[in-house]
């Protein structure tokens, strides 16, 4: 494949959750943010939260910031202009959780330019009501994710991804046969023994009762830890409607935008 230094730099990305003692500077923040702002977007429906709190940061983290999907500032605009949104919740939230996704997409490559790492905290949705108390956020803004950054002091190497035939289907979507599937599977298992990952991490998910282990430290790999993880983790809808909820988004045709308000 071709190569430059904006495509070295997304190829060498990687989870940081190690990080020295020095902390960006504004200009440098400045820059990841405003990177972050230049990203395509529907409506300019993502918004930031920032944290400098070290000690109570992720990982010790200088900076960590929490994309929203936020409604509520465009409603602020709309409103200035004699407009009352009529879109409906559900519609609004698919385009503002892309605008957030690319925001955080581009503050990501941004800092590893200028030679910071960075991690994706994916469990902001799961704790909202914890940041709505902390930033006391107004109804429908949605923390989508979060952002621990700051200057790595470690250097893992890049982790394994699915073979290009597994991820790009040209005209339309394959069936799989069961050794696309298999090979595919290969590559990451193997990808992510060979970095020992999770004996690193500590990471293993334990089975139930019901479910006989017969996997160890050395064996334990991605496709076996998305099972388990996919497999065991959010099995009731009210995991992810309950905090919408604390945002102010309530999925229920009966009630009227103002009823919601």
């Amino acid at each position: 494949m071709l190569t430059n230094p904006v495509i070295e730099v997304l190829m060498q990305r990687k989870s940081i959750r190690q990080f020295t003692e020095q902390s960006p500077s504004d200009e440098v923040l400045e820059t990841v943010v405003r990177a972050g702002q230049q990203a395509p977007f529907a409506a300019q429906l993502g918004s930031l939260l920032l944290s400098r709190k070290r000690n109570k940061n992720p990982f010790n983290a200088p900076l960590l910031f929490t994309i929203c999907a936020d409604i509520h500032r465009l409603e602020a605009v709309l409103e200035r202009r004699g407009w009352t949104r009529v879109s409906c919740d559900e519609a609004m939230l698919v385009f503002a959780i892309q605008d957030a996704s690319y925001m955080a997409e581009n503050m990501v490559i941004a800092g590893e330019s200028l030679g910071m790492g960075s991690c994706y905290l994916g469990a902001a949705p799961f704790i909202a009501k914890a940041i709505i108390r902390q930033y006391k956020l107004p109804h429908r803004v949605y923390p989508v994710v979060q952002l621990a950054m700051g200057y790595p002091a470690e250097n893992p190497p890049p982790r394994p991804r699915y073979p290009m035939a597994f991820s790009l289907f040209e005209d339309e979507y394959p069936e799989f046969t069961d050794v696309q599937v298999c090979d595919a599977m290969d590559v990451m298992d193997s990808g992510y023994l060979a970095q020992s990952y999770y004996v690193a991490q500590g990471a293993r998910i334990p089975l139930n009762e019901d479910r006989e282990e017969t996997y160890t430290e050395e064996t334990y790999s991605w496709t076996e830890h998305m099972g388990r993880k996919w497999g065991k983790w959010l099995r009731d809808v009210e995991e992810v409607r309950g905090p919408l909820a604390d945002c102010g988004f309530v999925f229920d045709q009966s009630k009227t935008r103002a009823d919601q308000a």
